[in-house]
């Protein structure tokens, strides 16, 4: 019982009036007109937190449920599709076939630099790994150091095994 209903029952007693279960129930049964108003339908959540809509208020009220009020949700419409404008792919943008053949040169000239670097860097690795036996390090008195530095070899190995196939990938479609 709310604090308003508490002071109206003090004040109602006081003159001799006392509100009846049915007036009780009718005050109670106003958010759920309004409920009904808003979608047609009314939800009831029924104790062990069961909600339903299919039973009438008389059973509804039988049950101990409670009708709720339930907003319809809050829609946003989709932003409007701008029209597309034209490409800046125009011919002001395009380039000279010289140029381009020298950018394409340019870029294959980059390319074999990067791979006869990372092919060194591969031999400098494999020198040092040898084989998954490399020489012993002084500061690697702890063998698991070692295991560590042996591991970290072979996945350098790896990855510049794999920067070679990319490579050598992108060399193949300069040509």
């Amino acid at each position: 019982m709310n604090v308003a209903t508490a002071s109206a029952s003090r004040t109602s007693s006081a003159r001799g009036f006392r509100p009846s279960a049915f007036v009780l129930a009718a005050l109670m049964a106003l958010p759920a007109a309004g409920a009904r108003a808003a979608d047609g339908s009314v939800t009831y959540q029924c104790p062990g937190a069961v909600f339903t809509n299919t039973i009438t208020a008389k059973e509804a009220e039988a049950k101990g449920c409670k009708a709720m009020v339930i907003q319809q949700p809050t829609t946003i419409p989709a932003p409007k599709l701008r029209p597309s404008t034209a490409s800046p792919g125009g011919a002001a943008s395009r380039v000279d076939a010289q140029e381009q053949k020298a950018r394409d040169s340019d870029a294959r000239k980059i390319l074999q630099d990067e791979l006869i670097k990372a092919q060194a860097q591969l031999d400098a690795l494999q020198k040092e790994y040898n084989n998954g036996q490399p020489e012993r390090q002084g500061d690697e008195k702890n063998y698991q150091k070692y295991l560590d530095r042996t591991a970290d070899l072979k996945a350098q190995i790896a990855r510049t095994e794999s920067d070679i196939n990319a490579i050598t990938r992108e060399l193949a479609k300069t040509q």
